[in-house]
Parts: C-alpha cells; structure tokens; sequence
C-alpha cells in the first residue's frame, strides 16, 4: 500500500510540472512539404520567430524542454522532425558520410521549414542538438534572414572566426569531447575565452557554457542550460523574459519511475498460477548463453537480409530470432519450458506498456508508429517475441546476477555481429543502449507478471513491446 501511495503522489507531482509547463502554451501540428511541423506559442503572440531541430534518431518532443520555455517567455517556436525521424514517414537517403549526401538533402529540408516560418522583421532564431548542429550551420549559409543560434553537444566543421556571428554554444559537463570543441570554437573569437564569458569582435559574439551533471541526452532537460539559451535570445532581441525553467527532467522521470513502480500493486492481482522455475545447471547456463551467441552472428550475418527500411532493424530482427529459437530449442530438450499462456496477464501488462508509450510520446520522445511504420513493426514482431519468450523462460525464477548473465550473452552476440561487418553493422552499437534500457524499464514489469502467472505472458507480451520499440525509435533509412 505504501509503495502504491507513493507512485500515485510522484506521478501525480510530475504531471502537474509537466502540464504547468505547458500552461498558456498552444501546441499546433502540421505540415510543410511533407515535414511534420509542431508550432508552440501563447495566444497572441508576436515574438520573434525560432526554428529547433532534434539529433539523430531523435524526434520534436525531445526539444520540448527547450521550446516550451521559449514559447511561454512569448516567442513563437517551430519544431519539425527530420527525414526518417519521429512523425516523418519519408526514409532518410543517400550517402551519410558523404557532405553532398544525406546531410544534403537534411539541409533543404531545414531550409525549406525556415522559409516556411514567417520570421517578421526580425531575424529568425535557431536551436539545434548534436547531429541538428552541423545541419543548422550549413543551412544558415549565405542567408540574411538568421539571427541569434543555440548549438548544444555541436560538432561542425563549418564554423569559424566569423560565422555564425551570435553563437551560443551548450555541452553537457560530461561530453568531454564536444565539451571542448565548443570552447576551442569561441576561442577562434578570443584566444583567451573560458566557459561561461561572452567574448565579442566586432559583429561576431560567442559564448560556451557546460550544464553541470548533464551528458548528451539529458542535456536537453538542464535547467542551466536552458535559461542560458532564453538570455541570448533575449539579449540578441532586447528582450526581457520572466519565465521559470522547470524541472521538467526530472518530472519526467517521476513519471516513468512511478509507472514502473506502481506496476506490481496491480500485477499482484493476477491469479497466481504457482509456475515453479527450472534450476538451470552451470553447464546448462554455460551452453545457453554460448551457444546462441555464437550461432545468431554466424547465420544472420551471411544472410544481409536489407529488406526494411531502418537502419540495421531487419538485421536485428533476424538475429533476434534466430539467438531466441536456439534458446528456446535447448529451453525445450532440458525440459524447462514453464506454464500456460494467462490472456489476462498478457493484457494487463501490454495495456500498462501502452499506457508507458503514450507517457514517453507525450512528454520525452517519439514513441508512437506512424502508418509507415506498422509494417516494419509487424515485420520485428517475430524475433522480438521468440527472444523475449526466450528470455523470459530462462530468467523464470532467476536470481539478479543470472538474469544479467543471460542477457550480457546476447549483448556479446551483438559485438560479435559488428565484429563481423563492422561497417554495416556499426549502428548496432547505438541500439545497445536502447536494449539495455528496454530490460531495465520493462523488464522488472514483466518478471513480476511471471511470478503469478508463468513467464509465457509477459514473454509474448514483451516480445510485441520490443518490435514496436526498436520500429520506431530509429530512422527510416533508404540506400
């Protein structure tokens, strides 16, 4: 019962941040050209004009922290999401090493939402993040309609002594790496810069801050840097904001902690099946972990299967299947395959996942499939569910440190794939961290399920949420 107050106060205390930071705030969404738009403004209002863009594999509501203070400070924010990414069902193309290929057709695509934008009089305002930093540069080239810019965690080869004039630069304290490439580029203006001094010669103004115990993503949620963002705008405009920067960050992880943590008071309602584990032995354990992850980059790698239009998603989906067939195989000869399939387990965890999405999709990041996705989802759905029911068999009854065990196999399976076609397959390595986060959020709901009703459920259950995650959390991309 404590637990269950508890979650409800916190997830309660975190919608009211959340929604006060949207108080006054109209969020508008449509589109220009194909590009999904999102316009966030108070009624009325008449400031100037500020165009964001998100990083790779990104989406708009990433940048919320940053456009919803602006937008309520009287400026009117437009945020849009790249080719492949968030609510765009166009892929991404061409060649994405190559200046004159995807980051090409990245660079009309911002140009042609910057002429959509009626900036007025004044000058159009630009935000961006890491892979949106370099695009912004290279698009506000040879145009005198731009004014003040925000880059934060930038990397681009385009800046210099003179341009962009008004520059902010943000990185997180612990982006080491950006964190100095920011400060190496205001000290193209004063050799001498340090963090935090605006420096200035002639028309050219640049300032670098780090946001303290902030790295690549939850940069974009510092209060610190967020309020630095406001001031250039408003210094580059003559402007006078009092708007209060929330913790929306933290907001938002109340909100996914509570719903996690509140998950067990309803999950101990299921009807307990009394699905005892099977004590897998250290040979077994041994062979269960070694033996698909050995055998899944063997197989999928040759097979190169190309087919959807996301970024190593169909190689993941094969590979998922094949390291959750062998499993499941050796699972099924030891004779530890446990329990009966419970519809009602399966709806109630599927339902709170859901219900998760919706949260995430709302306040953090994209997590709902366009109509272009659904195929590609239904397309990962096999492997996602023969893994996880895979998974869910195995871990049945596990102990902390076997679970981790049995899933570090599949993870070295991973390594062992980009291993073998490291230039095809490198983008694998940046959906690890997904999958680690997909087994630290749904994980701990799933295993509860199992503990009354069998891990059948919340394997097959978890299994669908798993192709749903990986269909739309990276970039469509077609060659």
């Amino acid at each position: 019962m404590i637990r269950a107050v508890i979650s409800v106060v916190v997830i309660a205390v975190s919608l009211w941040v959340l929604q006060g930071a949207r108080q006054g705030v109209q969020i508008t969404a449509f589109e220009t050209g194909g590009t999904p738009v999102v316009r966030y403004a108070v009624a009325d209002a008449e400031g100037p004009a500020v165009v964001i863009a998100h990083g790779f594999a990104g989406s708009q509501q990433m940048m919320q922290g940053y456009a919803l203070p602006l937008a309520r400070a009287g400026y009117r924010v437009y945020a849009f999401d790249f080719l492949g990414h968030g609510r765009h069902g166009v892929p991404m193309s061409g060649d994405v090493s190559s200046v004159d290929g995807t980051t090409r057709l990245l660079v009309e695509q911002t140009r042609s939402v910057m002429d959509f934008v009626d900036a007025g009089d004044l000058p159009l305002a630009l935000i961006g993040h890491s892979m949106a930093t370099d695009i912004l540069v290279r698009a506000a080239q040879g145009r005198n309609d731009v004014g003040p810019m925000v880059l934060i965690s930038a990397f681009s080869r385009e800046i210099d002594a003179g341009f962009p004039q008004q520059l902010l630069l943000v990185s997180g304290a612990w982006e080491a790496g950006l964190r100095q490439a920011a400060l190496d580029s205001v000290r193209l203006v004063a050799a001498d810069a340090l963090e935090g001094e605006t420096v200035q010669a002639g028309d050219v103004q640049r300032r670098m801050v780090a946001a303290p115990f902030s790295e690549h993503v939850s940069v974009l949620q510092s209060r610190v840097a967020r309020a630095e963002a406001v001031a250039w705008l408003d210094k580059a405009y003559g402007r006078a904001s009092d708007v209060r920067i929330l913790p929306t960050g933290w907001a938002i992880l109340g909100l996914l902690v509570g719903l996690v943590v509140l998950f067990p008071v309803l999950a101990r309602r299921l009807r307990d099946a009394g699905v005892a584990a099977h004590a897998l032995n250290g040979r077994q354990i041994a062979v269960v972990v070694g033996l698909p992850a050995v055998l899944a980059p063997m197989i999928a790698v040759p097979l190169d299967p190309g087919v959807l239009p996301v970024l190593v998603a169909d190689y993941l989906g094969v590979h998922l299947a094949i390291y959750g067939a062998v499993q499941l195989g050796l699972l099924w000869y030891w004779g530890a395959l446990r329990g009966r399939m419970d519809w009602g387990a399966f709806v109630l965890l599927l339902a709170w996942c859901v219900l998760f999405g919706v949260a995430l999709d709302r306040y953090a990041a994209n997590f709902w499939p366009t109509v272009e996705r659904i195929w590609i989802i239904a397309l990962l759905l096999p492997g996602g569910v023969l893994f996880m029911v895979a998974d869910a068999m195995a871990t049945h009854g596990a102990g902390f440190w076997r679970r981790f065990g049995l899933r570090a196999g599949f993870f070295a399976s991973l390594g062992g794939a980009v291993a073998l076609d490291f230039e095809g397959l490198f983008f694998l390595l940046l959906i690890a961290p997904v999958l680690v986060l997909f087994f630290v959020i749904f994980g701990p709901m799933g295993r509860h399920v199992a503990q009354r009703a069998g891990p059948l459920a919340p394997g097959l259950a978890l299994g669908v949420v798993l192709g749903w995650a990986l269909g739309v959390s990276f970039p469509l991309f077609q060659a």
